[in-house]
């Protein structure tokens, strides 16, 4: 077979350069590297940058992106919050219906069913269509008119969501998986016995500058000691409890008084208002790289990780890292590489944080440890070798 005639579609619920999301980058990397080996490489998704109100952001139906066609769709509904926590909560408290949990899927968003027809109609023209995210419209709907050439990759983690009826037919749909970690696959099979549907594991390559300039950040910013986080500043991703547990460990801690947290990332909830907590807000990568350098340690306090590639990024630039144990993935990178620490409470993080501010040469080692299960687990050319093979199975 020539491949390079061969056209491969990615479906996502946002894409582009401006957009700030773990499963969104990993799919934009993916994509990009698809070219190389395929050259035509399509992508579907929405017109949307703000996925808390799905609103359009982007003018234009097309654009090209590093030599990805991008299809971009309005998005007809954005996203009514208090509608949408309605019936959130009523999901959560009794349960829905089937006919409710679409309701719950539409109002959620991003809802394109422009994006649908688009599969529906074109869909003989591609070879392969592979789908990011379990949880959005574009997967519930999309997969099934494309399933006996369609790849999932679910980013799933332990939540309330996979305990929807119309998860069970989304998680027997695709021809394959692409997990990003072991964790992952065991927790989908052991909730949906779908081990028949042949899968993979793939996740990532990092790659990390050549050079980072860790004393310039640090100058810049006037900054000594200091924690940094890098993600959405969300409730979702626990940076209320991250706050509260940086506070009171600045409180306890008479010798940590120099020491601040410093967070990369959209504000989604309030930052409080504290000398020594510096946000600064959605930052380019080469400054994210510099920060992460230069920082004693990156935290991750979310309990809800299929991947985390800021981790890998970390480990691979030995930054020492403490993570949520409540995350098997997350737990799962600390046990595996011998390399970084987990917390499960407050007292948990005070330890984790003391142990490695004072403990320069075992944190060496430890960092040691983690970039080189980084190298041997999340390199580039396995995990196009691994989607590949999908692809030409199909």
């Amino acid at each position: 077979m020539n491949k390079m005639n061969n056209k491969i579609c990615f479906v996502v619920q946002r894409y582009g350069l401006e957009v700030n999301g773990g499963a969104e980058l990993q799919c934009r990397m993916m994509a990009e590297r698809m070219c190389a080996r395929y050259g035509q490489v399509h992508v579907l998704t929405t017109k949307a940058i703000d996925y808390t109100t799905w609103k359009d952001a982007y003018d234009a139906d097309q654009e090209w992106i590093n030599g990805v066609l991008v299809h971009r769709f309005s998005v007809k509904k954005p996203r009514k919050r208090h509608v949408f926590h309605l019936i959130n909560r009523k999901f959560l408290s009794t349960g829905l219906t089937e006919k409710e949990e679409y309701e719950w899927v539409e109002k959620q968003g991003p809802f394109v069913p422009e994006l649908i027809r688009y599969i529906e109609q074109e869909q003989d023209h591609f070879d392969v269509f592979i789908f990011f995210t379990y949880l959005y419209y574009q997967t519930v709907i999309g997969i099934h008119t494309v399933k006996e050439k369609s790849i999932l990759v679910p980013e799933a983690h332990d939540e309330p969501f996979l305990k929807m009826k119309i998860m069970e037919r989304v998680f027997h749909a695709p021809r394959f998986f692409f997990f990003n970690t072991e964790e992952e696959r065991k927790l989908i099979h052991a909730k949906f016995h779908n081990e028949d549907i042949c899968s993979e594991l793939g996740g990532v390559g990092v790659n990390i500058p050549e050079y980072t300039d860790a004393d310039g950040f640090r100058k810049k910013y006037g900054l000594d000691r200091f924690l940094i986080y890098v993600g959405r500043i969300d409730e979702g991703k626990n940076c209320h409890i991250l706050f509260r547990y940086f506070q009171a460990y600045k409180k306890r801690n008479q010798n940590a008084n120099g020491l601040k947290l410093v967070l990369m990332g959209k504000p989604v909830i309030p930052v409080p208002k504290d000398k020594d907590i510096l946000s600064l807000g959605f930052v380019d990568d080469q400054e994210k790289f510099d920060g992460i350098a230069a920082a004693d340690l990156l935290v991750l306090p979310s309990a809800f990780e299929s991947l985390s590639i800021v981790v890998l990024e970390a480990m691979s630039l030995a930054t020492p890292v403490v993570v949520n144990g409540a995350c098997a993935v997350l737990k799962g990178h600390c046990k595996k590489s011998n390399g970084a620490l987990y917390y499960r409470n407050y007292f948990e993080f005070e330890g984790a944080v003391n142990y490695i501010l004072d403990h320069p040469g075992i944190v060496k080692d430890m960092c040691r440890n983690a970039k080189r299960y980084v190298e041997d687990n999340y390199n580039w050319d396995r995990i196009e070798e691994k989607l590949c093979s999908l692809i030409e199975r199909i």
